[in-house]
């Protein structure tokens, strides 16, 4: 599933073609992804301009000068592809939703899966929409330091691994950052998050601030489904210090241990027995 830095990339370039944009077409190809579309979807948005686009842990929030908020998740397999004025778009069988514009370029929206959400909210009410109300703060923003942290981890029983995936706790944050998270701070991922505090949680805040800015400036990871708007793949995958490579070496300097793969919750975690506490 894309995870913040895939989820901040499609939004970077979606950013140049749907802000300041006005909607001419909005096309839904079935009745809607994991929920159904909203019955006025069309009629919301056609003829409606686009003042801005924003993330919300992964969700990308589309501002129209109504104040109508596009609320977009792209589940497990979405993606979208931007086709400018004068190319012709192939719609395929899970091609589900096109927007065009004035300009003529078309935004579509693929979900194999079919596990993506699109629906809408207004600007006043989006703060206590369902899918945003619980949101804990972002990590790259200004109101995520050691101390929210230290907050959210004291008195946890729960592991470090399943906190940090907790939305309500930190936002946006997925299975694979957090294994490259974890290991760059030497923090095993069943380590009770409780124990996680003090110097330690002061040093974990900058190093998931620079995992998080690494994989953005490349593109995030591809591993199946993700894809970027202009189609090109992610490519933080080939700087994976530890997620995925089960029985490797550990890459920590003179550490000589061996990566191991265990499962926590459903999801697999990789780690270093020898390095990660």
């Amino acid at each position: 599933m894309p995870e913040l830095p895939e989820v901040e990339t499609v939004r970077r370039g979606l950013a140049p073609v749907l802000e300041g944009a006005v909607i001419a077409q909005a096309i839904t190809r079935r009745d809607g992804l994991r929920f159904p579309f909203p019955a006025d979807f069309a009629q919301r948005l056609e003829g409606n301009r686009v003042t801005g686009l924003r993330r919300r842990s992964k969700y990308i929030l589309i501002d129209c000068a109504d104040g109508l908020v596009v609320i977009l998740h792209l589940g497990m397999s979405g993606r979208v592809t931007i086709y400018k004025d004068g190319e012709t778009p192939c719609i395929g069988k899970h091609d589900h939703v096109s927007l065009i514009t004035q300009r003529g370029d078309h935004v579509v929206y693929t979900d194999p899966r079919r596990f993506g959400i699109i629906t809408f909210t207004d600007t006043s009410t989006m703060d206590a929409h369902p899918l945003l109300k619980n949101i804990g703060p972002e990590p790259l923003g200004n109101g995520f330091n050691g101390a929210v942290l230290d907050a959210g981890l004291s008195g946890k029983k729960a592991s470090i691994k399943a906190a940090l995936l907790d939305q309500r706790l930190v936002a946006g944050l997925g299975n694979i950052y957090v294994c490259e998270i974890l290991w760059r701070a030497g923090i095993s991922p069943t380590r009770c998050a409780g124990l996680v505090a003090g110097e330690k949680t002061e040093a974990l805040v900058p190093i998931i601030r620079s995992v998080l800015e690494e994989a953005i400036k490349a593109g995030g990871s591809t591993l199946k489904d993700y894809a970027r708007v202009d189609g090109e793949l992610g490519y933080f995958q080939h700087s994976f210090k530890v997620y995925g490579r089960e029985g490797e070496a550990c890459l920590t300097p003179k550490c000589g241990g061996t990566v191991k793969r265990i499962a926590q919750s459903g999801r697999s975690s990789f780690y270093c027995p020898k390095c990660q506490r």
